[in-house]
């Protein structure tokens, strides 16, 4: 081996202890921070154990809360149901308690109008008949007298008013009265000849009263009334011309029995009455189904208009989103983003006018309108209706045309989603202040524009009530009239 090789051998050898020391150095360091990593894992495993603890802890805590506020909740809801419960039958007796009330009131409410009916005629018989003379009245023969149950009439005129409940109790009762009356003035008369002439005349009034009834209609209760008053007025007469011994008894009977035959002939004109009502409700039914079908139809008509409105901003929207996916250019960017944000809106207003329309489809929802005409009804009478039209003003036009002779004023349109019901209430708070009693169909009502506004809200608050009576056609009528 030469001194050479020798020397690159030793600095080789050199080289390679220098870089173990340098490798067990970099070892050393591996193993400290081997050694901090381990210390690290350790600390960040006992925080990791700690806030697991603490979690589960704070877990446990809230799931104790939890169950504790359930609960309560449960408890307060068993309170609050048997509050209920307890509140629910109260009412239910309240209610049983209203209704017997009611019905007390009810009779008691026919009593008076009977005793008003009475006092109202005694008052017209004292005025009318307080001076009929009394004179002679001749005796019946015996063979006159055994004649009586031949010429008694054979049958009973059958009254339409026992086909109504509520009459026939009324008509029984005012006939027991009738009969009554009959029994207390027969007794009255204690000879045969004289309680004949009664009997007589007891026959000859049912029999006429009978007749007059039998000639009842609706339109026919005038001409009813006079025949009976012409009848009594007759009878009168004929008792002031016979026996000043039963003359006087007679012409008492007779104005009293008046009252009574009055009676059964308002009780009879009842059931026209009611009659009357039904045929006019099922003509204003069939009036208000061809106006629910005509608006039916336009809302259909107008739902696929928007639905077509709809398709199309969401098409152009569609478009406008695919050119903006596909633009570089910044300025038609924006452009494109402005036009988007405009469709958009356009489709939210055109989505709102879609879900009013369903809405007034749903068989509820609609506009209850208040309306007046001072030239064709006068100041105080007001005109409340509903309508499902998406314009209501297009029903108040539809009814300023056909038959009266000025346009209607609106004082209130009130959108419900449950007009039928907001109507119904206006019409029930209203009932006594209607025009046509006999017709309920016909929506008019007698009442200050001051009341009705302070009806209106109490039942919706949020109402707009225009107090206003423009009548403009009608004033500007009596302007030109009085300029000529």
């Amino acid at each position: 081996m030469s001194i050479k090789s020798l020397f690159y051998d030793i600095k080789e050898f050199l080289n390679l202890k220098n870089s173990i020391a340098a490798k067990t150095e970099e070892l050393e360091k591996i193993k400290l921070s081997i050694k901090q990593n381990q210390d690290n894992i350790e600390l960040i495993t006992a925080e990791k154990n700690k806030i697991e603890k603490e979690r589960n802890n704070e877990i446990e805590r809230t799931k104790t809360e939890i169950e504790k506020t359930i609960n309560n909740y449960k408890e307060e809801t068993d309170k609050c149901k048997t509050l209920y419960i307890e509140a629910q039958n109260s009412l239910n007796e309240i209610n049983e308690k209203l209704d017997t009330q009611n019905q007390k009131f009810e009779s008691q409410k026919r009593t008076l109008k009977l005793i008003r009916s009475y006092q109202n005629k005694l008052l017209e018989i004292v005025d009318n008949y307080s001076t009929v003379d009394v004179h002679m009245l001749n005796k019946l023969s015996d063979n006159e007298i055994s004649q009586l149950d031949e010429i008694s009439p054979s049958f009973e005129l059958p009254l339409h008013s026992y086909d109504v409940k509520t009459l026939r109790t009324l008509s029984k009762e005012n006939n027991k009265l009738i009969e009554k009356t009959l029994v207390r003035y027969e007794k009255r008369y204690t000879t045969k000849s004289n309680k004949a002439i009664y009997q007589l005349m007891v026959l000859a009034l049912r029999a006429e009263l009978q007749n007059i009834m039998l000639g009842m209609k609706f339109n026919t209760i005038d001409k009813c009334k006079n025949s009976f008053n012409e009848m009594i007025i007759k009878y009168l007469h004929i008792a002031s011309d016979g026996s000043q011994l039963i003359a006087p008894t007679l012409t008492t009977f007779i104005s009293e029995i008046k009252i009574l035959f009055e009676n059964s002939i308002d009780i009879e004109y009842e059931y026209y009455i009611k009659k009357e009502q039904e045929r006019a409700e099922q003509q204003a039914l069939k009036e208000q189904m061809r106006q629910e079908a005509e608006e039916r139809k336009e809302l259909q008509r107008q739902q696929k208009l928007v639905e077509q409105e709809e398709n199309k901003f969401k098409a152009e929207i569609e478009n406008a989103k695919e050119k903006l996916n596909n633009c570089q250019d910044n300025d038609l960017l924006l452009q494109l983003q402005e036009k988007i944000k405009q469709l958009q809106e356009q489709l939210e207003t055109v989505e709102t006018k879609k879900e009013e329309i369903i809405n007034l489809q749903n068989g509820k929802a609609g506009y209850v309108y208040i309306i007046s005409n001072l030239g064709s009804f006068g100041e105080n009478r007001f005109k409340i209706g509903m309508t499902r039209r998406m314009d209501p003003i297009d029903r108040i036009n539809e009814l300023g045309s056909a038959s009266v002779p000025f346009k209607f004023d609106v004082h209130s349109f009130i959108f419900s989603e449950n007009a039928v019901g907001l109507e119904n209430s206006l019409h029930s708070n209203l009932s006594d202040k209607r025009t046509n009693k006999v017709n309920l169909r016909k929506e008019f009502f007698d009442i200050s524009i001051d009341e009705l506004e302070k009806l209106v809200q109490e039942l919706d608050p949020t109402a707009e009530f225009n107090k206003t009576m423009l009548a403009t056609e009608y004033r500007q009528s009596i302007s030109l009239q009085e300029s000529k």
